[in-house]
């Protein structure tokens, strides 16, 4: 079992008034275990607490943002890092609820993504209020292949009907690009000046006093509400949950269970030869 580790996720202060939080799986891809996400959603409220800071930034360590939830067996052992009610759905409800946590903070939050944001992660990066990619960014959701949709059915409200229902009828990634165009992210910047790049919108952010900014926040979060966000997505757990019940569904997560991850993946995308079956490690 996986013993928790206090650098799960990094933090720093790079600029006055900035704070920054670093997944810090990179051999895992940052995989997002139950122990990583205790120490990450503890890390954004001690900031969101701190009278000294006003923007939140959060990134990825080693060679991408986040390959997504971990699915190791190992994984599955580690308890949630905050109380669910348990019953049907309760995986879907859970996270869900761990996106409007982000979601209600009162400082800004900012995904700096770069690298592969699969899965999980994209759902960690849409709970934050902006999105920066590298232009090496690949943003996708392959488990609509074999499992299930999303945990967090964001798609549609950021992504628009037509490219929502092609992501989820293929799995395929969008690129940093895309991503941009259909509404995922705000910008795109080389990868080499991701960081520079972030941090001085993070400035610009930083200026308005966190009293009207956490106000201004609210004020756009509140007319998606309006328009039904919140409750689709609660809503959109039940599909989760239904899909975890057909037969291609419960044959993927035996292979997981089994302690075959890369086996389980591969035959999910080997078809389609893309993220790991392209040739390349993801």
């Amino acid at each position: 079992m996986e013993q928790a580790s206090p650098s799960l996720v990094l933090s720093d202060t790079p600029l006055a008034g900035i704070r920054r939080l670093t997944l810090n799986r990179p051999e895992k891809r940052n995989a997002l275990s139950n122990d990583l996400r205790r120490q990450l959603f503890a890390a954004l409220e001690a900031a969101d607490r701190d009278p000294d800071v006003r923007v939140i930034i959060l990134r990825g360590a080693g060679p991408c943002f986040s390959a997504g939830y971990d699915l190791s067996p190992e994984a599955g052992t580690q308890p949630p890092p905050y109380y669910t009610a348990d019953g049907p759905g309760f995986w879907p409800r859970h996270v869900v609820e761990g996106v409007f946590r982000i979601w209600d903070l009162a400082k800004p939050v900012i995904a700096q993504v770069h690298g592969w944001c699969l899965a999980g992660a994209t759902e960690l990066a849409t709970a934050c209020d902006l999105v920066y990619l590298a232009d090496d960014a690949r943003i996708g959701y392959p488990p609509v292949r074999g499992m299930s949709p999303p945990d967090t059915q964001f798609h549609p409200w950021l992504c628009g009907f037509r490219s929502a229902m092609e992501q989820m009828l293929t799995g395929d990634a969008l690129t940093a690009d895309e991503a941009v165009r259909v509404g995922f992210a705000n910008r795109t910047f080389p990868a080499g000046a991701l960081e520079s790049e972030v941090l001085a919108i993070a400035e610009r952010v930083a200026k308005v006093p966190p009293e009207v900014q956490q106000i201004n926040k609210r004020s756009v979060h509140r007319a998606m509400e309006a328009m039904g966000l919140r409750s689709a997505i609660r809503a959109g757990t039940e599909m989760q949950a239904l899909a975890m019940t057909t037969d291609a569904s419960r044959q993927t997560f035996a292979g997981f269970r089994a302690g075959d991850v890369r086996g389980a993946l591969d035959a999910r995308d080997g078809a389609f030869g893309d993220y790991r079956t392209s040739g390349k490690d993801t």
